[in-house]
């Protein structure tokens, strides 16, 4: 990693402990920083905790003292953190610059940086181009919102690697210096509204991916939506990639992909299912040519690569009845594609926290859903919307209450998937865990 001295004698406020906070607080210690992690739990017996302690970091727990504030120069915020909580809000009064943990990892990563967001798609996108490294003899690290804290990932990285980074529109809040060499934007849809406020303070976060991009880097576009593109500047080189039509990019064209005229590979070479993954599909391409990797280890990922856990999930098939976990459908436009990706009845498992979104995005889309299992804060909204579609309902605890109760309906053909159009908070503190609560209660049926 590079040895910067930036951090060297400063009081840095780590707000927030969770895996992130960890890495950054033990981080920040090894460059010289005084550090202070700050988090509104009760962390007494907390292993994470009590180690940070023995390495001389200081944990201040159960409340967030505005006190703090006097010593620390810096804060390095967990993204769930909204920017409305007290601490914060006077942090910005008092001018002290808040960033998040991937800022300080880009801040010491010693390879290139390809950095990956959007509404729906980015983990699958980050996975594909992950396999896709994978497969050449170029070494891609995985890091972000995927599941490995970047800023460990960082220390690692050498000269010659490639950190692959998913990156939410939390984290994007906190970008300073943050300049990926190739950034994707898979998406935009409305999403968060509860944490930005508004769809716009949404949009802006994504788009701050390629607030410090140059010209020498690239911007992975998707090209139905490049009239949200024309209300900023942009200093990259746009790159766009479309299902519909030829592209600067990569296309579908004759049932096969190209990239800027060059044939890839035939569309029935492609295992993953879904339309939706033909985007994710073409973005990844785009930033794997952009990246200098070559087409067999492309065609290799394309030829084997058959989903992510929790999207779209196939999990056991019980007396003809098959199971789907799609815990990872947080907003509509995720629920939308798994509900289009099946013909026979389906036993569609919904609900979770209350955003403020409606589910007229849905409308169009339950053709085949035979009965809903509903669950979680948004079960008035989706009892509406199963009366105004005159679909047949079921009022449930949790995930496992809603499995229970399929088995008194479904028949043999027909499909059950948890696809809730909703974020887990309200029940569940991942998406992860609500796919493991299906999955493990579905296992018990057999």
């Amino acid at each position: 990693m590079k040895n910067i001295t930036d951090y060297s004698g400063k009081c840095v406020l780590v707000l927030g402990l969770a895996k992130s906070g960890y890495e950054t607080a033990r981080l920040l210690k090894k460059l010289g920083a005084v550090v202070t992690v700050n988090d509104g739990m009760d962390l007494t017996g907390n292993q994470d905790a009590e180690e940070l302690i023995t390495e001389g970091i200081t944990i201040v727990d159960k409340e967030h003292p505005l006190s703090l504030l006097e010593t620390n120069e810096l804060i390095v915020k967990n993204p769930g953190i909204p920017y409305s909580v007290p601490i914060l809000q006077e942090a910005e009064k008092k001018a002290i610059p808040i960033i998040t943990e991937v800022e300080l990892a880009y801040q010491i990563n010693e390879g290139t940086t390809i950095a990956v967001t959007g509404t729906n798609g980015k983990t699958t996108v980050t996975s594909l181009i992950g396999d896709m490294f994978s497969h050449s003899s170029k070494k891609g690290l995985l890091s972000g919102n995927i599941g490995f804290v970047a800023s460990k990932v960082a220390q690692e990285a050498e000269p010659e690697d490639t950190m692959i980074t998913e990156l939410s529109s939390f984290q994007l809040m906190g970008v300073q210096s943050y300049r990926p060499h190739i950034a994707v934007i898979t998406n935009i849809y409305s999403a968060h509204l509860d944490y930005h406020g508004t769809q716009d303070e949404y949009v802006k976060a994504k788009m701050n991916i390629f607030k410090n991009q140059q010209s020498k880097d690239y911007l992975v576009f998707n090209d139905a939506q490049r009239e949200l593109l024309e209300l900023y500047t942009v200093n990259s080189k746009v790159i766009y990639f479309s299902t519909v039509r030829p592209t600067n990019g990569a296309y579908i064209k004759d049932d096969a992909i190209y990239f800027q005229e060059e044939l890839i590979c035939r569309l029935n070479q492609i295992v993953l299912p879904g339309k939706h993954n033909l985007e994710n599909i073409l973005a990844s391409i785009a930033v794997c040519k952009l990246s200098g990797i070559n087409n067999e280890a492309i065609i290799a990922t394309l030829t084997s690569f058959e989903g992510i856990k929790h999207r779209t999930q196939y999990v056991t098939t019980i007396d003809g009845v098959k199971y789907y976990n799609d815990s990872k459908a947080t907003n509509t436009l995720a629920t939308k594609f798994a509900l289009d990706a099946f013909n026979v009845p389906v036993h569609w498992l919904c609900g979770g926290l209350d955003r403020g979104n409606g589910f007229e995005d849905l409308d169009d889309h339950v053709k085949c859903v035979e009965r809903m299992y509903i669950f979680g804060q948004t079960i008035p909204k989706l009892i509406d919307f199963a009366k105004k579609h005159d679909i047949n309902y079921e009022m449930c605890h949790d995930v496992k209450d809603a499995v229970s109760k399929t088995a008194k309906f479904t028949k043999h053909g027909q499909v059950v998937l948890l696809s809730p159009a909703c974020a887990s908070w309200d029940q569940y503190p991942t998406y992860e865990v609500r796919g493991e609560d299906f999955i493990q209660q579905v296992k018990s049926m057999e």
